[in-house]
């Protein structure tokens, strides 16, 4: 069986990326597929279900998982919770098969890439600033303090896409889709995934 393939996506907040990857989930069935389920020290929103949205646990218990090396990445956010992406859960899935999508910002992304050689990074941009905003505001989530506080981070996530090895403009929301999932068909046509997917039909052709 073929190693799935790891992927970080990565986005300012407002930029689609949420939307592009449940409807990746919803709409392509041509491989398995999933998004990894985070560990966190915050309370349940009304609806999260532990396992579900998030693996909600102590601080206690996250710092116990830190200490055992079991993160492949965490890191303290607002209000001074912690989330983290466990790295036993990510291994057992890609042995499986299953492509796994890490949706986390860049600071996230670097602390990945350090620990894992072989993964692909995407990241969604926006048409403009200006619609960015209009998509936050749309949302009707945050107070006018909050998007303003996330339209001044966005430009400084932005800043970081030329680390990634992918770049996805959101303005037509089908057609980055589309080159979402023509990334992740190409991705499975590489030379060092197809020697192992197709090595019996190698061999045969080989074989004299």
């Amino acid at each position: 069986m073929s190693q799935g393939n790891l992927y970080i996506l990565s986005a300012p907040s407002g930029a689609g990326k949420s939307s592009l990857i449940s409807a990746l989930l919803e709409q392509d069935s041509s491989t398995p597929k999933m998004v990894s389920i985070s560990h966190t020290t915050r309370p349940p929103r009304p609806g999260e279900i532990d396992g579900v949205h998030y693996y909600f646990v102590s601080k206690e218990e996250f710092e116990s998982l830190i200490e055992q090396d079991l993160f492949l990445e965490y890191a303290t956010v607002f209000g001074g919770n912690y989330y983290g992406t466990s790295l036993p859960a990510i291994e057992e899935n890609l042995a499986r098969g299953i492509d796994v999508f890490l949706d986390i910002d860049w600071q996230g992304a670097q602390q990945i890439r350090k620990k894992v050689e072989d993964v692909k990074s995407i990241f969604i941009l926006p048409p403009s600033l200006p619609e960015l905003e209009r998509r936050l505001i749309g949302r009707g989530q945050d107070s006018e303090e909050v998007i303003a506080e996330r339209m001044a981070k966005a430009k400084n996530e932005i800043s970081h896409y030329d680390e990634y090895d992918y770049v996805i403009v959101n303005d037509n929301f089908e057609q980055a889709l589309a080159d979402l999932q023509s990334i992740l068909r190409a991705e499975r046509l590489t030379k060092a995934y197809q020697q192992i997917e197709n090595a019996d039909l190698i061999h045969q052709l080989l074989d004299k």
